[in-house]
């Protein structure tokens, strides 16, 4: 393993040691705050050396075998071979997890996710697909076991999406869907189309990490708020009282409407849930601005106009075309089958960065 490496790896453990003796001083105990934020640190780090001390016993066991290798006994040096090998091998993927447990991690990987999906080019046929879109993203949430709450939904009469935005909480969502952010292209024949041409549409998808009040203060007098009276779908409420809601962030001027709640309390809630992420990723995205000039991007996880993924519904195939990856499985995917394209992204990620941990 790499010298830089392993000497990374002694200041983990002497670091491991420091907070075991923090986190039973009388002073830090009281503190809840400072404790929560010890164990989370002792936990990341504990993890890394669990793997660095399963390394050390193999490094070990591998001198205490080679030693084998000089025996007189035939049987003895094929036995030390074979075991030899086995050693290396592990040690090898050690090595990898090892690598992979230093990356940087992104703060972010751990929330809830707010995901937006809205039709680009194509008309009717765009929003059409962009509810197979939001239908994809319940199903593979449904999979992993995390809860959808719909923020804001706007259909068109003939069943597709002008806009949805929802929430998606759960243990890792946003250390999955982020890689499902930028234009998503559908190629086929749409039901209205008599002579069968292939029409290309695009949806776009933006995926926010859920921000709390912690994670970003936002000024109460930097808000404008108003009310107004709902418009379209809706029931009885709508045009009968002031429950929609709009919030104009004036220093960023990012603005958001919810109008899809009987109570304007609840439709206020709902689009400061919104503003939020948004604000948060518009100041986020000046800082990887900022980064970008200072090395080379690594693979998109977001960008709103890069083209991420098509899907050829005449030949039943999706392409990623941030890794180049295509399967046969369009319906699968369709169904909320993503993982086998997700893991890919991850893969990929990690072997970009790993790159640039080891230059």
């Amino acid at each position: 393993m790499d010298k830089l490496i392993i000497e990374k790896l002694n200041k983990i453990e002497e670091r491991l040691k420091e907070l075991e003796r923090k986190m039973s001083e009388p002073e830090i105990v009281k503190d809840s705050k400072k404790l929560q934020a010890l164990a989370k640190e002792h936990k990341e780090l504990s993890e890394v050396v669990q793997l660095y001390n399963e390394y050390k016993k193999i490094e070990k066991e591998i001198e205490n075998v080679k030693e084998l290798l000089h025996s007189s006994d035939d049987e003895m040096r094929t036995l030390a071979e074979e075991e030899l090998d086995n050693l290396k091998k592990k040690k090898a993927k050690l090595e990898k997890s090892i690598e992979i447990a230093l990356l940087p991690k992104d703060p972010n990987d751990e929330k809830n996710v707010i995901i937006e999906i809205r039709p680009g080019t194509g008309g009717e046929e765009a929003a059409l697909f962009a509810a197979e879109l939001f239908r994809m993203y319940q199903r593979y949430a449904d999979k992993h076991g995390w809860k959808v709450d719909v923020l804001k939904y706007q259909p068109t009469e003939k069943g597709g999406i002008k806009e949805v935005i929802a929430l998606i909480k759960g243990k890792g969502a946003y250390s999955r869907l982020k890689y499902e952010g930028g234009v998503h292209r559908v190629q086929r024949v749409p039901e209205t189309e008599s002579s069968g041409r292939i029409h290309t549409s695009t949806v776009t998808v933006a995926v926010l990490p859920e921000a709390e009040e912690v994670d970003i203060k936002i000024n109460p007098e930097d808000l404008r708020i108003e009310t107004f009276r709902a418009s379209g779908a809706g029931g009885q409420h709508v045009n009968t009282t002031d429950s929609a809601v709009r919030i104009t962030h004036i220093p960023t001027g990012i603005v958001v409407s919810v109008q899809d709640e009987r109570s304007q309390l609840q439709n206020k809630m709902k689009a400061m849930q919104i503003l939020r992420a948004r604000v948060k990723d518009y100041y986020d995205r000046i800082e990887r601005e900022k980064l970008k000039k200072e090395k080379k991007e690594m693979i998109g996880t977001g960008e709103r106009g890069e083209k991420i993924r098509t899907y050829n519904f005449p030949q039943s195939r999706v392409t990623d075309h941030r890794i180049g990856y295509t399967t046969q499985r369009l319906q699968d995917v369709l169904n909320g089958e993503l993982d086998e394209i997700i893991d890919r992204l991850i893969a990929k990620e990690q072997e970009e960065k790993l790159a640039q941990l080891t230059a």
